[in-house]
């Protein structure tokens, strides 16, 4: 047994969190092929799955998956709530709601009644408050207790380093808001484990911490009590335990879908037959059958935080196709395209709010700072480069090249938007907003690691969505890179006509004979897109996909007129959004045509469904500046402007940090000091009815 020093203020920390988050969606992605194929079906197919296998079912890797989306999606109602130490249920709920577009996003949209998170999402909408949103006593015990809230819960351990009595009161409250009985402390005894694992290896002392959160008679305690019996019995034999498990807790058993503790008995056969070894304990766990990314993901996640980025590097390559690339696909459209150390700063630094401190932001809160032992955040060479790797070097993205027969042109990038092969992605939609645009200035900092021969010079470039959704490349300047002379490239990202920019990245032009490495030090970029967001003249729908909507209808335009949006929404509230909710300093503007709806308007401060401010013309025929937050809109200020259907008007909202300023023509509203959010991305509202809308401009203030 040994104890590990680990506390939020260390680098330890980071490095385990993430661990963690690496072991989560390697996981997954291991798993997500033949999710639900029973132990029989994956052995006769597929053997011991020791490695990913994707490409032998005709997958790809990097998919979009609720097990991801959920786990790193929910945990932010934390920070959203002000660090609020006795968050509640119900304020998680309230974030479900603002940021799940329904039947599009994070969850399985199975049905009510088959489904959990989409009957606890149904109870939700209808205006019930968590937890009794997921309560046995609403939705009945079989639904009660899926498992959903294991697979959601392990942001919830991290954020808790050595604290598993406070990393189960989390979980007892983010998991009741879908879940409930045995579900609630199966994911207990998974955050319990977890938030252990920073400070404790031994795995029988995780389980009796954990244990000792939950009731001995319950039947996740007498599970794990078993799974325990027949492991020491068995020896190396999983397959022996495993027909334990078929015998004694099959699906049969609990009358359901996918039950909570079927699952919850494959995590245990997987650690107590995995002996500490990251392949062998995925093997297991994906071998064995039933809910595979999802019991995978759970079991990498914590012998992630266990036994560190060390346990992913010991047997196979799991990191170097992964790439750190992750997409969390959600009302925050700006966040869907993100990486492994993004996601772990996220937990990090709610763990520091927690905690009441300032959050850490390496490299001056640079987007790519590759400060995490190994960490590439998503980055790629282009397919097909001889003599060329991509790797990493004191914390720092290395571009290593050997001696080149003739010039070349070693091109690496990372996705800004979503890429060409996900456009058409089955199973759960990615639905995504870009995080570059034009107007906005790209910088990064670039030097060379040891000998370099030749005249090496680097740009940055983008690759932007062309005609039928092919990709075409614009380039920034060239410097000239040198061993002493470390440089900092700047270019201003072009007008791209309403295109979507889908990657960013640096082009290392060599001469031939040349070898060595050129080391990325940062690449960030900063300011306000000065943008329009409307139609382009022709090709491919990569532009529309960019808009993130919950509206009933889709917003291509039926008019001659290519810059006109329709915006149409059956019942309640629709929005079509886009960009990033830490967007500030900016004016958006277009027209309005108000045709029939009982209210419509112009956005901005998005930062979900239901976290807005908006310029809105009202059933009343009144103009009002709102702000709408989960389930209370206040009136910032309003006009005394009458509009009628088939009105047109020039409207816009300047955001400041001091203020915010609509116009309606002529007419200017004005808010001052009244709380407002100050950040967020742009769009366009619709409740119940039918407003066109002119192209989106985005300015800077």
């Amino acid at each position: 047994m040994t104890s590990n020093s680990t506390s939020i203020y260390s680098r330890n920390y980071e490095e385990r969190v993430y661990a963690g988050v690496l072991g989560k969606i390697i996981g997954v992605y291991l798993g997500r092929p033949f999710e639900q194929w029973s132990n029989e079906a994956i052995e006769e197919k597929l053997g011991e799955v020791n490695y990913y296998v994707h490409d032998k079912l005709g997958s790809p890797l990097i998919v979009t998956d609720d097990d991801i989306t959920g786990t790193f999606i929910f945990l932010r109602a934390l920070s959203e709530n002000g660090y609020d130490p006795d968050l509640t249920a119900a304020q998680i709920g309230d974030w479900w709601l603002n940021s799940i577009i329904e039947n599009k996003t994070i969850l399985w949209w199975g049905g009510l009644g088959i489904s959990t998170e989409h009957t606890a999402y149904v109870r939700l909408k209808s205006g019930m408050k968590a937890p009794k949103s997921g309560s046995i006593a609403v939705n009945g015990r079989a639904v009660a207790e899926e498992i959903g809230s294991q697979i959601f819960i392990d942001g919830w351990g991290m954020i808790c380093p050595g604290d598993p009595e406070r990393a189960a009161d989390f979980a007892r409250r983010a998991a009741s808001v879908s879940h409930d009985g045995e579900a609630i402390f199966g994911a207990q005894v998974m955050a319990a484990m977890e938030a252990l694992a920073f400070v404790q290896s031994d795995l029988d002392t995780l389980l009796d911490a954990a244990l000792s959160l939950i009731p001995r008679d319950c039947i996740i305690s007498q599970l794990i009590g078993d799974m325990r019996g027949w492991a020491a019995e068995h020896g190396d034999d999983w397959r022996a335990t495993l027909r334990q498990i078929h015998k004694n807790y099959s699906y049969k058993r609990f009358g359901t879908n996918c039950p909570m503790v079927s699952n919850h008995a494959i995590i245990m056969l997987a650690l107590l037959h995995g002996q500490d070894n990251f392949q062998r304990s995925l093997m297991i766990a994906n071998t064995a059958g039933y809910d595979t990314d999802c019991n995978s993901g759970n079991v990498g996640c914590l012998l992630g935080i266990k036994n560190g980025l060390a346990t992913l590097d010991a047997g196979p390559d799991w990191r170097g196709p992964v790439a750190d690339r992750l997409y969390l696909p959600t009302a925050d459209g700006g966040r869907a395209i993100t990486d492994a150390v993004r996601e772990s700063y996220e937990i990090i630094n709610t763990a520091r709010g927690l905690a009441g401190l300032e959050k850490t932001s390496p490299k001056n809160g640079a987007r790519f700072h590759f400060s995490l032992p190994g960490s590439v955040q998503g980055f790629l060479q282009e397919a097909g480069q001889q003599g060329v790797s991509l790797g990493h070097l004191d914390s720092q993205l290395c571009i290593q090249f050997d001696p080149l027969d003739s010039e070349r042109a070693i091109r690496v990038a990372t996705a800004t938007f979503t890429p060409p092969e996900a456009l058409t992605m089955g199973g759960y939609e990615l639905v995504a907003s870009p995080t570059l645009y034009s107007g906005q200035k790209i910088v990064a900092a670039l030097g060379a690691g040891g000998a370099l021969s030749g005249t090496v010079s680097a740009g940055v470039y983008i690759r932007v969505y062309g005609k039928d959704n092919v990709l075409e490349i614009q380039r920034g300047p060239v410097q000239t890179v040198g061993v002493d002379t470390p440089i900092t490239l700047e270019w201003t990202a072009p007008d791209t006509k309403g295109q979507p920019i889908a990657e960013v990245g640096i082009e290392v032009t060599a001469p031939g004979g040349s070898h060595g490495s050129v080391l990325v030090d940062s690449l960030t970029w900063t300011g306000t897109p000065e943008t329009t967001l409307g139609r382009p003249e022709h090709g491919g729908n990569a532009w529309e996909r960019a808009w993130v909507s919950s509206a009933s209808c889709d917003l291509r335009s039926w008019s001659n007129d290519p810059s006109v949006f329709r915006v149409v929404h059956n019942d309640g509230v629709g929005l079509a959004t886009q960009g990033e909710s830490c967007w500030t300093d900016y004016t958006v503007s277009t027209e309005i045509y108000l045709h029939m709806a009982d209210r419509a308007g112009l956005l901005a401060c998005v930062q979900g469904l239901r976290r807005y401010v908006a310029l809105v013309f009202d059933r009343d025929r009144s103009v009002r500046l709102i702000e709408q937050r989960d389930d209370e809109q206040r009136v910032l200020c309003e006009s005394d402007i009458l509009w009628e259907y088939e009105d047109r008007f020039e409207v816009s909202i300047t955001v400041k940090i001091d203020e915010i300023c609509a116009s309606v023509e002529e007419t200017i509203l004005r808010d001052h000091g009244s709380g407002a959010p100050r950040r967020g991305a742009v769009g366009m509202m619709v409740d119940r009815g039918y407003t066109e809308f002119g192209a989106i401009a985005v300015r800077p203030a």
